[in-house]
Order: C-alpha cells, then sequence, then structure tokens
C-alpha cells in the first residue's frame, strides 16, 4: 500500500469538503423543484439541514486551501498556473458569496441569482481545482 501522508490527508480533506459542497448544492438543484410542489413547507427544513454541513465543509475546502498553496512553492509556478489560481480563487469568493446572500435573504430574484451563480461558481472553481491538481 502507498503509505498515508500529511499531504494526502490534506487533498483527502479539501476533495471531500469540495464534494460535499457542490454535490450538495447539485442535489438540492434537483430536489427543490419537486419539493416546492409536494411540501413546500418543508424547505426550510431542508435548507437549514443542508447549511448545518455544507457550510463547515466550505470552510474545511477554504482552510485546506490555503494550507495546499502554503505549501506549494508558488514561484515555481508557470504564469499559467497562476492565472487559473486566481480564477479559482475568484469563484471560490463568487460562489461564497452568492450562497451566502442565498442563505440570508427573503427576495425571490436573490435567492434564485444567488443559488444559480453559487453553484455555476462552485463548479468553475471545482474544475480549475482539477485544471490545477493535473499541472502539478
Amino acid at each position: 500500500m502507498i503509505e498515508p501522508t500529511l499531504d494526502s490527508l490534506r487533498t483527502f480533506l479539501h476533495l471531500l469538503a469540495a464534494s460535499v459542497w457542490v454535490g450538495g448544492q447539485v442535489v438540492l438543484g434537483g430536489l427543490v423543484p419537486r419539493v416546492r410542489k409536494t411540501n413546500p413547507e418543508a424547505l426550510k427544513t431542508i435548507a437549514n439541514g443542508f447549511a448545518r454541513v455544507a457550510w463547515p465543509a466550505f470552510a474545511v475546502s477554504v482552510v485546506t486551501g490555503m494550507w495546499a498553496v502554503l505549501d506549494i512553492d508558488m514561484s515555481a509556478m508557470d504564469t499559467s498556473y497562476h492565472v487559473t489560481f486566481g480564477i479559482k480563487i475568484t469563484f471560490v469568493a463568487v460562489a461564497g458569496l452568492a450562497a451566502a446572500a442565498h442563505a440570508n435573504t427573503k427576495s425571490k430574484v436573490v435567492l434564485a441569482l444567488g443559488g444559480a451563480i453559487g453553484l455555476l461558481g462552485s463548479l468553475a472553481a471545482l474544475y480549475a481545482g482539477v485544471l490545477l491538481g493535473a499541472s502539478t
């Protein structure tokens, strides 16, 4: 067996947290329209349950991401790596801000836009992370 390392643990935690954050949004995107039609009063309970898991996962992904940056020699990376990294950080920020707006509003427009932008930002950040991981 390959020997586990602190790097592999950090990567595992980062991927697990990102999977919970992004995967949960995808699942809710499919679930919410159906629940809204059949049991609209349950939406608040479902959203609160997701938030109790999703926001800590978001925090873990941010912390493990910062930890990874501290372990990488960024000066050894080429310009394309830095550009992709900047794009990823931008999408993480957009996703977090949009999801926070979505979670803290009563406006139907902000709910819809926050949810959609949060998911798209999360998916883009995830893909940028894949690109970064594949280049090292």
